[in-house]
């Protein structure tokens, strides 16, 4: 007895035809960890000991960090556009984007948490406080969501269900 390939539905070739979108389980992984960046701008990145010892957010401290966390929340809105409008659910360019936004951010909380950049025009002795540490983790979660959503299938790939006998023909 032969089998069919094909279904033979309607219904069952609808349900076949969204088997190949993306999972959005990666976009939701990066999303959490650019809101978790974007808490953290707003927490101590660096103090100072001293006399007058004093403490900045990641805000206060250097706006680039501000700025990678708004560029994450404008990504974050375009992969949730994405989930919703495009074919099979992402676009590669900006799934891609997304991760290499999120690697810079793993490699700016990196930076303040072994040796805060700005020490020495500041003439202080930076201390790393809780905030570079939790702008880390939630950079971490952002590249690696967006590194899972780049594994699926993508609205220009190819996808073929026919068997090797079929397409020689």
């Amino acid at each position: 007895m032969a089998t069919h390939d094909r279904p033979t539905t309607t219904s069952s070739a609808n349900a076949l035809a969204h088997d190949d979108r993306a999972k959005p389980t990666g976009a939701y992984v990066a999303i959490a960890g650019i809101v978790v960046f974007l808490i953290a701008t707003y927490l101590d990145w660096v103090s100072t000991t001293g006399e007058d010892p004093t403490s900045a957010s990641g805000y206060e401290a250097d706006t680039v960090i501000a700025f990678t966390a708004f560029l994450g929340v404008g990504l974050a809105a375009a992969l949730l556009y994405a989930l919703q409008r495009a074919r099979r659910r992402q676009h590669r360019g900006l799934t891609l984007t997304t991760m290499a936004a999120g690697i810079a951010a793993v490699l700016l909380a990196l930076a303040y948490v072994f040796d805060p950049p700005g020490a020495f025009e500041r003439g202080a002795d930076l201390e790393t406080e809780f905030g570079a540490w939790v702008g880390l983790v939630g950079g971490i979660l952002w590249s690696v969501g967006a590194g899972l959503l780049a594994k699926e299938t993508e609205g220009d790939d190819h996808v073929d269900h026919r068997s090797d006998a079929s397409r020689t023909r």
